[in-house]
């Protein structure tokens, strides 16, 4: 047996549009997920990525293309017969039942003996830290409650794989960050592959091993969070994944592994080219806002060095956000980390104040426009 948990062969699923053609909520994905994997797929709404799930958890079936999991093919294998459990955003807790009833549902209806179900049930809930809560109802208990709840019952029929909608969507925010680190210590202690579908790239970054970026049923890449963010590979996955600043301008240069491009009013800007590129083809250079320095006097370093004036400034806390105007017709985002806990107003930057704005090329990727 391979290591391969879920693989996903040029898949497409067409749905009616309403001017009698068709849609492809799913375009032609190929992917693998590999056992024991915390794997994302994250994207707006619309992407493809619910409907993706649903191929998985056999609710919907591909136009055309397949999908094996722990190297069976599923073809037109029912829900019930595949090797997957599936927890939704809203729970579907059944509100009659107690909790160890919701959790022991599933183990009831394939005749698991009576010692048996309340082993596993017991254990369930022990897993997800809710021990001795059994007897209580699912209308009883806090929305972090319910949650965990849905993942014992979906956990107790020990699946190959556990498929996730969105499960932290209904919780707030303080929760939802809280229940992420719990979430990915549940998977690493089970060890059982997980595939989540998130719009959230906070929370994809957070809890994954390897994340799918996905836009109009394509997965435009695929690797892990760190790949993801700091080496995005088109103007889309470096917009989606956080936050940065977009120069377009033409490719001037190439050499020794690095780009230089022309953008507004003569600035020159230099940074690494992600992709195939050529001189004189439109680009956009991605520089993260946090990734940006400022500073009072200019230094050595000519490299991506600019003369600024600060327009406004925002404090909120662990760092102060500015934008700073390079020319009259280019302006940038900057994030000024709080590293010195102070009242002096001399130790903030101030709006109009005169400063450098420079960024090491490293930090600037040069992507196809």
């Amino acid at each position: 047996m391979s290591d391969i948990a879920v693989e996903m062969r040029d898949v497409v699923k067409q749905f009616p549009s309403p001017g009698g053609g068709v849609i492809n909520a799913v375009d032609h994905l190929t992917l693998e997920i590999y056992e024991g994997e915390f794997f994302s797929l994250l994207g707006p709404s619309g992407c493809g990525k619910s409907t993706t799930l649903r191929m998985l958890a056999g609710f919907e079936r591909p136009t055309s293309g397949e999908i094996y999991i722990k190297d069976q093919l599923m073809g037109a294998t029912p829900p019930y017969a595949r090797p997957v459990n599936m927890v939704f955003q809203n729970y579907a807790l059944f509100p009659h039942m107690t909790v160890f009833q919701n959790v022991a549902f599933g183990l009831e209806m394939e005749h698991v003996p009576r010692a048996e179900i309340r082993r596993r049930v017991e254990e369930a809930l022990e897993l997800v830290r809710l021990p001795g809560m059994g007897a209580r109802r699912s209308t009883q208990l806090s929305g972090g409650q319910q949650q965990r709840i849905a993942l014992a019952r979906a956990l107790v029929k020990r699946p190959a794989v556990l498929l996730l909608d969105e499960p932290l969507g209904a919780l707030d925010l303080k929760l939802r960050k809280e229940m992420q680190l719990e979430l990915k210590a549940l998977q690493q202690q089970v060890g059982i592959t997980f595939v989540y579908v998130t719009h959230d790239q906070e929370e994809a970054l957070t809890m994954s091993d390897r994340i799918a970026v996905m836009s109009q049923g394509r997965a435009l890449q695929i690797g892990t969070p760190t790949e993801i963010y700091e080496r995005p590979n088109c103007r889309f996955v470096a917009d989606f994944i956080g936050e940065t600043n977009f120069l377009e301008g033409i490719l001037v240069q190439v050499k020794g592994g690095q780009a230089t491009v022309d953008v507004k009013e003569g600035i020159q800007v230099t940074g690494l080219p992600q992709g195939d590129l050529h001189v004189g083809q439109k680009v956009v250079v991605s520089v993260r806002p946090e990734k940006i320095r400022l500073l009072t006097e200019k230094p050595s370093l000519n490299i991506n060095c600019f003369p600024a004036r600060i327009q406004a400034m925002t404090y909120i806390g662990p760092d102060t956000r500015l934008v700073v105007r390079l020319s009259p017709s280019l302006t940038m985002s900057v994030w000024e980390q709080n590293r010195l806990s102070t009242l002096d107003p001399s130790a903030y930057f101030t709006r109009g104040e005169e400063v450098w704005v420079t960024w090491l090329p490293d930090n600037a990727l040069v992507l196809g426009d």
